[in-house]
């Protein structure tokens, strides 16, 4: 089952606070995302990244409705659960 992100909270860097709809909370290092490039070179600017928001509709993180991370993969790192088995990496 996929879980929500329902709110974000920025900590400092590229470090941010997640919360989920079971409750559960963590937080993400994006670094790993802006050295991939492509969509989330956005990102490398602070201020944009700080410029996060929640698509309740979706339950995602996302950035301008245009760069988002899938919320099973933000839910594994920020908690340490494993991956759905149907999710490809």
């Amino acid at each position: 089952m996929t879980q929500d992100v329902v709110a974000a909270r920025y900590i400092n860097d590229y470090r941010l606070e997640l919360f989920f709809e079971d409750g559960k909370t963590g937080v993400v290092d994006f670094c790993k995302y802006i050295e991939k490039g492509g969509v989330f070179e956005k990102l490398k600017n602070l201020e944009y990244f700080k410029e996060f928001s929640i698509n309740k509709e979706l339950g995602i993180l996302t950035w301008y409705d245009e760069v988002d991370v899938a919320p099973e993969v933000l839910y594994s790192e920020a908690t340490g659960a494993s991956l759905p088995e149907w999710f490809e990496s």
